[in-house]
C-alpha cells in the first residue's frame, strides 16, 4: 500500500498502488548536504524541516503551494508544485481528481493565483498499481517565478543525489512552509522512482504531494520525479515514489499541455 501525501481538509491520507520492499543494501548518503538544499532552488535554508530537510526563502522558488477546492469553494485539501513553463504547473494526478473542481497557488509572497484549468492524467485512479500520478495546472498569465526545466534526456540512477521539495509538513506537524532536503534515488523504474528514508536521507511527508525530485544533468537542476506517495504512514521511515517523469506518457501528457515547458 501507497499512503498519497497530499494534506485533506478531513482526512490526511488514501490509499495508493503496490509496495516495493527497500533494497537489501544501506541506501547511500546525499553528496549535496541536506543544509544546502535550499540553495537548488536559488533560496537560503533557516531551520531544520520536511523531515531531516530545511526550511527555504520562498523568493522566485519554482515550487509553490496549491489550495484545493470542491465545486462548493470550500477548501479540501493542499498539495505542491513545480513551475515548468510560464504559465504551467506540474503537480500530483491524486491533488486534481476529484473532489478538487479548482486551484490557486502561492508563490510565497502576494495573492494567490487561480487555474484557468485542472488536468489530471486521463482516467487516473487512485489505487491503481499502474496509475501515472502527474497532472498539469494551467494559468492564463505568467507566473512570476523560477522555472525548472524537465529531465528528459536521460533516465535517474540509483544512487545518485536528488533534492527533494515541498510546501509539507516537518517533523514537528508544521505546514505551509516551503522545504527542501537531499536523498539518493534507491530504485527506478518505468512509471516511478523510489528514495528510502534514512537518518542521513530526507522524506516527504503529507502537503508534499505534487511537489519537485530535483537530479542535477550538465550543471543544472530538473525535475526527474513528481512526489507521490510514501509506503507507510509514517515521514520517519519507509519508501518515497515519485511520478517517473522520463516515462513516455508522463512526458507526452505534460508537453502536450505544456509545449513551452523547458527540457534537460
Amino acid at each position: 500500500m501507497r499512503i498519497t501525501l497530499a494534506i485533506l481538509a478531513a482526512l490526511l491520507t488514501g490509499c495508493g498502488g503496490g509496495f516495493s520492499p527497500p533494497p537489501s543494501s544501506p541506501t547511500p548518503a546525499p553528496t549535496v548536504p541536506i543544509a544546502a538544499a535550499c540553495s537548488v532552488l536559488g533560496a537560503v535554508s533557516a531551520a531544520t524541516a520536511i523531515t531531516n530537510g530545511a526550511t527555504c526563502s520562498t523568493t522566485n522558488s519554482p515550487v509553490v503551494l496549491i489550495n484545493l477546492r470542491d465545486s462548493q469553494g470550500d477548501l479540501v485539501g493542499a498539495c505542491s508544485g513545480t513551475v515548468v513553463a510560464a504559465r504551467a504547473v506540474v503537480t500530483a494526478a491524486h491533488c486534481l481528481d476529484a473532489p478538487t473542481a479548482s486551484a490557486r497557488i502561492f508563490t510565497g509572497a502576494g495573492s494567490q493565483i487561480a487555474a484557468d484549468s485542472l488536468h489530471p492524467y486521463p482516467g487516473f485512479r487512485e489505487g491503481d498499481a499502474n496509475a501515472l500520478d502527474v497532472g498539469v495546472m494551467l494559468f492564463t498569465e505568467d507566473i512570476a517565478t523560477a522555472i525548472i526545466p524537465l529531465l528528459l534526456s536521460r533516465d535517474a540512477r540509483v544512487g545518485e543525489t536528488a533534492v527533494i521539495a515541498g510546501w509539507g509538513r516537518d517533523q514537528s506537524q508544521a505546514g505551509s512552509t516551503l522545504r527542501a532536503g537531499s536523498t539518493t534515488i534507491s530504485a527506478v523504474a518505468s512509471n516511478d522512482l523510489q528514495t528510502q528514508v534514512s537518518t542521513t536521507n530526507s522524506s516527504v511527508c503529507p502537503g508534499d504531494s505534487g511537489g519537485a525530485l530535483l537530479i542535477s544533468e550538465a550543471g543544472t537542476w530538473s525535475l526527474a520525479g513528481i512526489i507521490s506517495a510514501n509506503s507507510t504512514t509514517s515521514c520517519a521511515f519507509g519508501n518515497n515514489f515519485y511520478a517517473n517523469v522520463r516515462n513516455a506518457q508522463i512526458s507526452a501528457f505534460i508537453l502536450g499541455l505544456a509545449p513551452d515547458a523547458r527540457r534537460q
